[in-house]
Parts: structure tokens; C-alpha cells; sequence
């Protein structure tokens, strides 16, 4: 009996060698779509989540403008109501250059426009003339005005569409309405810009109805009818939304049939909400671009091995072992560079997003640093107020507790100027200067201190002239100037023996304020008055307090200086133009 023939032999090697490379082909593919599909999950989420994370940090930005929006515009009634030509006009029922005083307070103040109307809802003085004798006698913000004794903020859908927003305030003389004062404010605006940068953004009132948004047609409904609107979609949209649905997880929302991401944020302010949607393009682009790059290293991979498995069993000489060790150190030669630009573009990323997170972080560290700095004065005195007109109560003396809620009130409104304030170092606005008494305001001061100076036993000697020293000024940012110093000795003698602070006023050419202290003294006089300059340990102060009151000094027409007493400690002096009485009775 024959054994087998050399061609069959290789027949049997040869469908081994077949069934080898199907299996070894089959196994590769397998492991590649295992491998692009835990990836296409992997990369999905993680991109998706920093999507997330960049829309919630652009909506903090959103928000913070529209708050500042909204808080520089609801002073303006406030200081409005206070003015003795408006109300002068309302009494004498003349308006004849009214128009033109709020065309310059406009100006002044940055507001979109303004309207005075009468006791009967009838608008006598406008910045926008072509408005002058219109009646809003049933208009919400001047019914609720004539009712409230604050400010009051209205939103109202517009004839033409959108919202109108406003704040309004009764103008009383005599203890008498005699008018209304109403400041627009120009929200609209933010639609524009944020088109630019978000695929939708929406605000909501607390009522859930958009007020602002992208998409006029959104105005004046709810979020979820809002969403509903949109066109009816083809034949083709309908199969790549089915496609688009089976490879990716489940959208937060659908805009104009597309799938969209939905990141909220609360407003701080009558219960309103900010809400974005962001297409899902980026981060499918971003995921295609990976598993691109994936496919074509497998590709390679199974190339190069089928190659180096088809050369093995056709050639056994030297000649293709040189060249297939050569192809070897190719292969892993473009292998490594492969991974090298993989990895470098990974840390690019990483890099950029770090980056623009730190950025965001520490603006927001600072500004909400030097909110703290600024506000914890009046915080510390509102308490101390607030104890004292509990036990005023408890001891059935109203009149007192009333007096305590006023001075209560005061600070409240100190608060809301000190905030407009934070950034008088980096640009000037126009605020309402009046006579005002420098001895009075220094007294306001140490009673705003009070809380402070009552724990440490400090010895405080004042210096102050019989007669008043008046001066033209804003009294809250002058008394902010004072705390400031006050504040400051008051941590300059923290760790002295027997701390003391000397309060000095004169009153020769100019009113000059002296706050001197015992404690160490000043060691850079040049970098003093240098926003964020401290030598303060973390967390108790940014170095904002001396460049803010530099900067309200200056406003004030005076100059804050600093130097170094000859016994030792450091010595402030505010000088401010004294007030010319006979040119003010000339006036």
C-alpha cells in the first residue's frame, strides 16, 4: 500500500494553511469591531460630558451678563425718583426740558430708554419723543409702582412680538405719587450675541414661559411647546434620524428634528432659568475622527500580517527574511509614530481644556473674592442691627426696633451701591453727588465698624472740627473710602500690644482725612494702591479695598496717599475739595 504523493501533501498543507489564514482574518475582525465599538462608547460619553462641561461654564457667563444687565439697570429708577427736576416737573406740570434731562441721563447712565409719566399714566417726558403724550394708565409697571413704595420690575409681550422689560418706580413729593419714572432695559441684545456661539438658548420666567430666546418663534410659549415647533421633516431626515438614534444613546432634546444636548442653569433673579442646546456634530466629529485613525491602524495591522504570512509560506530564503525584518521595523517604526501623535494630540486637549478651566475659575475666584471683601461690613452691621431690634421687641419697644430696620434698609442700599462698585478701579460711571457732611460720614463709618471694633480692645481718639465740613460727594462710595481705611488699620494692629488708631479731620484748603495706626507700617509704598497687591495671608483679603478707594478719590475730585509715620505705623490721608457755599448760594 502507497503512502500519499507529494502533490497531495501539499494539497493538505495548502487548505491548512487556507483554513489558518480565514481563522486568523475571522479573529481580527472580530476584535476590531469589539474594539471600535467599546471605543465609539468610550469617546462618545467622555466628549459628550466635556460638551456638558463647556456649556455649563458659557451659561455661567450668559448669566452673570444678564444679572449685571439687570442689576445696573434697577438702580437707575432709585436715582431717578431722587431727582429734584423730575419731581420739580411733575409739581409745576412743567415738562418743557424734561425730555432733555433724560436724553442726558440716558447718556449718562447707559439705559435703553427712559419714560416719565404724570399721575394719570400719561407720558410727559420721554427719551424716544415720538412716545411724548401716550397713556399707560393700565400698563402693568405703572400700576404696580403707584402701588409699591420700591422698585418695581414688569415684563410684557410687545405689540410688534418679544418681551419688554422694565423697571419702574413712583416718583413722591409731599408724601404724594406724582408720577412714575420707567427705565426699558434692553435684553434683546443677548439674543443676538448668543446666536453666534449656542445652536438654541432660551430664558424662562417663572411662569415656564420663554422670555428670551434665539428662536422668535419660542417667545411667549412653554419650553416644551417651544420645542415642538418645527418644520415637518422629509422622507431621508426621517431614515438618518432613525440611523443617527440607533448609534448613539438616547437626546435630551430634539431641535428642527435634530438631536441636541440640553444644559440649564438658574438665573438668580425672579425665579428665571437659562436653558442651551447644543448640537451633537462635535462630539460625533470628534468620535469618527478616533475610530478613523483606529480602522486604519487594524487595517494595517491585518495587512501586514497577511503580508508577512503570504511571504512566509512562499519564500524560505534569506532574501525574505532580510526584507521581512526590514518590513517588521517599518511597521513598528509607524506604529510608534502613530501613537506618539496620538498621544501628543491627547495632551492637547487635555491641555486646552485645563486651560480654559483654570481661566474661567479664577475669574470667577476673584470676583466672588472681592463680593466678600467689599460686602462684609455691611453683612456684620445688618446683624448686629438685627439682634438689636429682636431684644428692642422682646422688650415691647416698637419704636426703636423701627428705627434699627431703617438703619437696616440703609445698608441694604449701601450694599446694592458697594456692588456697582467693585470695578470703579477699571472704568468710571456717573453717580449722584450731593453736599455732604465729612464729620457725618465718618460717624456713619465707625457705626458700620462697630461689629468689628467691639471684640478688640482698641483705643480710637478722633479729631474732628465743632462746625460741619462739607464737601460735594457721593455719600455711600465716601463712606466706603473711610471703612476701607478703618478696616485696614484695624488689621494692621492685630498683633500689637496696646493697638491704637488716630482719626484726624481738617478742614484748611481741602477736607483732609487722617487715619494713622500703631501697627508695623507699610512696606511697598509703590505697589499699594496695585489691584490684588496684599500682603494678607490667603482668604483674608484679594488687594482690591485701597485700589477701589483710590479710585473713588479720584472720581471724587481728591487723591488718597499713604505713607509711613515717623513713630512708627502707617498714616492715610483723603483729601477732597472743600464744598464753596457762596457759589452755591450764587446758583
Amino acid at each position: 500500500m502507497s503512502g500519499p504523493t507529494d502533490f497531495e501533501i501539499d494539497a493538505q498543507g495548502g487548505k491548512r494553511r487556507t483554513l489558518v489564514l480565514r481563522t486568523v482574518a475571522f479573529a481580527i475582525v472580530g476584535v476590531a469591531v469589539a474594539v471600535v465599538w467599546f471605543t465609539h462608547q468610550f469617546l462618545t460619553e467622555r466628549f459628550t460630558e466635556a460638551t456638558r462641561n463647556r456649556s455649563e461654564l458659557r451659561l455661567a457667563l450668559y448669566t452673570g451678563n444678564l444679572m449685571s444687565e439687570l442689576q445696573r439697570n434697577s438702580v437707575v429708577p432709585l436715582l431717578l425718583a431722587r431727582d429734584p427736576a423730575l419731581t420739580g416737573a411733575l409739581d409745576k406740570g412743567d415738562y418743557s426740558v424734561t425730555s432733555q434731562r433724560l436724553i442726558m441721563l440716558q447718556g449718562e447712565l447707559g439705559t435703553a430708554s427712559m419714560v416719565l409719566l404724570d399721575g394719570d399714566g400719561r407720558t410727559v417726558a420721554a427719551t424716544d419723543r415720538n412716545r411724548l403724550g401716550t397713556n399707560h394708565r393700565h400698563q402693568p409697571y405703572f400700576v404696580e409702582a403707584q402701588r409699591a413704595k420700591d422698585t418695581v420690575f414688569s415684563a410684557w409681550r410687545r405689540e410688534t412680538g418679544g418681551y419688554g422689560f422694565t423697571f419702574s418706580r413712583a416718583l413722591v413729593a409731599g408724601g404724594k405719587a406724582r408720577g412714575v419714572i420707567v427705565v426699558e432695559v434692553d435684553l434683546m441684545k443677548y439674543e443676538r450675541s448668543w446666536a453666534g456661539f449656542a445652536d438654541a438658548v432660551a430664558v424662562v420666567d417663572s411662569e415656564a414661559h420663554v422670555v428670551l430666546a434665539t428662536e422668535p418663534r419660542w417667545r411667549g410659549l412653554s419650553l416644551d411647546e417651544a420645542l415642538a415647533v418645527r418644520d415637518p421633516p422629509s422622507a431621508i431626515e426621517r431614515a438618518l434620524q432613525v440611523t443617527s438614534d440607533w448609534t448613539q444613546a438616547p437626546p435630551d432634546a430634539r431641535l428642527r428634528g435634530e438631536a441636541v444636548m440640553r444644559t440649564e442653569a438658574r438665573v438668580p433673579f425672579r425665579g428665571w432659568r437659562i436653558v442651551m442646546f447644543s448640537r451633537y456634530d462635535p462630539v460625533r466629529e470628534r468620535v469618527n475622527a478616533f475610530l478613523a485613525m483606529e480602522i486604519m491602524a487594524f487595517a494595517l495591522l491585518t495587512a501586514g500580517g497577511f503580508y508577512l504570512m503570504s511571504r512566509r509560506a512562499r519564500l524560505q530564503s534569506r532574501e525574505f527574511q532580510r526584507e521581512s525584518a526590514e518590513l517588521r521595523l517599518l511597521n513598528a517604526r509607524l506604529k510608534r509614530e502613530i501613537a506618539e501623535r496620538e498621544r501628543m494630540q491627547q495632551n492637547l486637549a487635555v491641555a486646552e481644556q485645563t486651560l480654559a478651566q483654570s481661566s474661567k475659575l479664577a475669574v470667577l475666584g476673584e470676583m466672588s473674592a472681592a463680593v466678600s471683601h467689599e460686602l462684609n461690613q455691611p453683612l456684620a452691621a445688618m446683624k448686629t442691627y438685627l439682634a438689636g431690634a429682636r431684644l428692642l421687641l422682646q422688650r415691647r419697644k416698637p419704636d426703636e426696633a423701627l428705627a434699627s430696620f431703617q438703619r437696616i434698609d440703609d445698608l441694604i442700599d449701601r450694599m446694592g451701591a458697594i456692588t456697582r462698585q467693585l470695578k470703579s478701579y477699571a472704568r468710571k460711571g456717573g453717580e449722584a453727588f450731593a453736599p455732604v457732611d465729612f464729620k457725618a460720614c465718618i460717624g456713619e463709618a465707625l457705626s458700620m465698624m462697630e461689629p468689628q471694633l467691639k471684640p478688640r480692645r482698641v483705643r480710637i481718639s478722633r479729631s474732628l472740627p465743632r462746625a460741619p465740613v462739607m464737601v460735594m460727594a457721593d455719600r455711600i462710595r465716601l463712606e466706603q473710602v473711610i471703612v476701607n481705611l478703618l478696616r485696614n488699620a484695624l488689621d494692621a494692629t492685630r498683633d500689637v500690644t496696646d493697638p491704637r488708631i488716630d482719626i484726624i479731620l481738617s478742614a484748611e484748603d481741602t477736607a483732609t482725612l487722617t487715619v494713622q495706626d500703631n501697627g508695623p507700617g507699610i512696606t511697598d509704598l509703590d505697589k499699594l494702591f496695585e489691584p490684588f497687591w496684599t500682603t494678607k495671608k490667603p482668604g483674608e483679603g484679594v488687594g482690591l479695598g485701597l485700589a477701589i478707594s483710590s479710585g473713588i478719590a479720584a472720581d471724587l475730585g481728591g487723591r488718597l496717599t499713604a505713607r509711613n509715620g515717623e513713630g512708627g505705623g502707617a498714616v492715610f490721608d483723603l483729601s477732597l475739595p472743600l464744598l464753596d457755599t457762596n457759589a452755591n448760594a450764587a446758583e
